[in-house]
């Protein structure tokens, strides 16, 4: 955490000045009013001093300190602000950046919901720290500390109490924060857990409705509502007893010190402005101790999220960039060597021993079952994984080789699942290409069979787009995220079952229209349907995670077992006996 409070030292610095500006100001207080009571009302001075004068000369005197004191705090917290949020900002922006560079296997260890509160929550309590470390823990030391030296001054009996009263206190509070600092932590796991049932249950309400799963959804909420109540009001519980422990303690020292006082005055031993000033001292002391209790609870807050804010900032992406840059030259080629590939921490290995090279300006399809592989070999090119044996070469360089930003610039890829943002139609295309003149962002949508829809919209392509996509179709949104993939000027074209939502002729259409747009790129179409791939230059039939036949369409109805049966399994709803 120094690296990044040093970075703000300027700032840190004068609120650290500033606070003992303001403490020193409380600590000067309870001795002028000492002298306003002693010598001022009581005219106890051996001179016969005092009086009126001296009693208005004092309370200036102590109002100026006031006034110095509040200006100190005020000038204190604006610094201190400017630390925490410096800090704070800082901070997300590293958190982010470093989860940007996270591969998918390190994004769902986490979890969507728990890096979600370790860059807010989490982050804010860290804040927090900073800003009660800077300004808390000087002011209750100061407190503390200058109590009591204070107290030794005006009155070595009243001091000794008060420094005996110290080591209970300290024991209290030690022994409460002892047990609430464990379930500190479990508060913020508890929170990561909410924020993932809220995502899920609102990106899916749509399955939730459809399936009257709205009682059961309020039930695992509830339930994890629950476990986080539970555990707050525990933390409140243990606090609760300390506060009114600590009030007590302090209030048997003034009681002690009022007794003691009392004798001291009655064998005139000491005054009564002095036992006004004593009581005072005690109760900044209390203050100081109380204060010093709110500063550990913000600090065992803090340093919990701070230890979660840090796995983020210490986790090393799993993916080492390469150091190739490539050429100018767009290429094209693919090659898959030997490739074998399980997902991480999964036992079963989903791609056995592929072997194929796919040429520059060639469309290749990939079919086969559900399962078999289609989808993790396609995601080996932009090197969303690391193959497990074997390598994937682009353009003749292996793609753990090419620095990552150079690889992914060379392909674009159009999921099944269209993921689009809560921008317009226009800049969710331009994704693809932010440059891309208007003309080419036009052409892209056209190619892609979007242009119609969205010309058709009230504000065309200005047109607002919903969360997650909820005010398109799925054709809708299928065909907004192939058109950002055909406006990307990559040399290869990933379409990953991206047209499951449009119907038959659609489909032959945008394919025609592809052809005719991009005739130089490499093509690799991931599809469940032969009307879909049996115009492709070859077709790759996967199957139980190895690569089973390839050929066009034509040679693989003649010798491919499993592909025969594919075929005529869909001849009926395709109609692909009569094409």
């Amino acid at each position: 955490m120094w690296n990044y409070v040093k970075k703000y030292l300027y700032f840190a610095v004068p609120a650290a000045l500033f606070m003992v500006g303001e403490v020193s100001m409380d600590l000067l207080q309870p001795g002028l009013m000492r002298r306003i009571v002693d010598e001022g009302v009581l005219q106890l001075d051996a001179a016969g001093a005092g009086g009126l004068d001296l009693i208005l000369t004092l309370g200036l005197a102590m109002i100026v300190l006031v006034m110095l004191g509040g200006l100190c705090g005020s000038l204190n917290n604006m610094f201190v602000h400017l630390t925490s949020q410096n800090v704070g900002n800082e901070m997300r922006k590293d958190c982010f950046r470093r989860i940007m560079n996270f591969s998918f296997p390190q994004m769902d260890r986490f979890g969507t919901g728990s890096l979600v509160t370790r860059v807010t929550n989490d982050i804010t309590q860290v804040q927090n720290f900073v800003a009660q470390f800077v300004r808390g823990m000087i002011r209750t030391v100061m407190l503390m500390g200058g109590s009591i030296f204070c107290m030794f001054r005006l009155n070595r009996q009243f001091g000794l109490m008060l420094l005996c009263a110290f080591p209970l206190l300290a024991g209290c509070m030690a022994l409460c924060l002892r047990r609430a600092a464990p379930l500190l932590l479990r508060l913020q796991e508890q929170l990561d857990r909410i924020n993932s049932i809220l995502q899920e249950d609102i990106s899916g309400i749509r399955v939730i409705k459809a399936c009257v799963r709205e009682g059961y959804e309020k039930l695992r909420f509830g339930k994890a509502n629950d476990a986080l109540v539970d555990t707050q009001l525990h933390v409140l519980l243990i606090f609760a007893f300390m506060n009114p422990v600590m009030n007590a303690l302090m209030y048997m020292v003034v009681v002690l010190l009022l007794v003691s006082g009392s004798i001291q005055v009655a064998a005139d031993a000491t005054t009564p402005g002095t036992i006004m000033a004593a009581i005072t001292y005690t109760t900044q002391m209390l203050n100081g101790i109380l204060s010093l209790v709110m500063l550990f609870q913000t600090i065992s807050k803090g340093a919990a999220s701070w230890k979660r804010v840090r796995e983020i900032l210490d986790t090393q992406p799993e993916l080492a960039d390469g150091s190739f840059e490539g050429g100018a030259e767009t290429g094209g080629s693919v090659e898959f060597r030997d490739v074998s590939f399980a997902f991480p921490g999964a036992e079963r290995t989903v791609l056995r021993h592929i072997d194929l090279t796919i040429r520059p300006g060639e469309t290749v399809a990939l079919m086969g079952a559900t399962g078999c592989g289609k989808t993790a070999l396609v995601s080996l090119i932009p090197r969303f994984y690391d193959v497990t044996e074997g390598a994937v070469l682009v353009d003749g360089v292996d793609v753990r080789d090419w620095r990552q930003r150079a690889l992914r610039d060379r392909v674009a890829v159009a999921a099944q699942k269209s993921e689009l943002f809560s921008r317009s139609i226009r800049d969710n295309i331009a994704w693809g290409d932010p440059e891309a003149p208007e003309e080419a962002l036009r052409a892209a949508a056209v190619t892609a069979q979007a242009d119609s829809f969205i010309s058709a919209a009230p504000e065309g392509y200005g047109t607002m787009v919903a969360e997650r996509g909820a005010s398109l179709s799925g054709g809708q949104k299928q065909r907004v995220s192939i058109a950002r993939a055909v406006l990307k000027p990559a040399g290869i074209l990933i379409f990953d079952d991206s047209t499951s939502a449009l119907d038959l002729k659609t489909k032959a259409d945008l394919y025609g229209a592809l052809n005719a747009a991009r005739p130089a790129a490499t093509k690799i179409i991931v599809a469940q349907r032969i009307a879909s791939v049996r115009r492709a230059d070859r077709i790759v039939v996967l199957r139980d995670g190895g690569i089973d036949a390839c050929g066009t369409h034509e040679e693989l109805l003649r010798s491919c077992k499993t592909y025969q049966d594919i075929y005529h399994s869909q001849i009926g709803e395709e109609g692909l006996d009569n094409g």
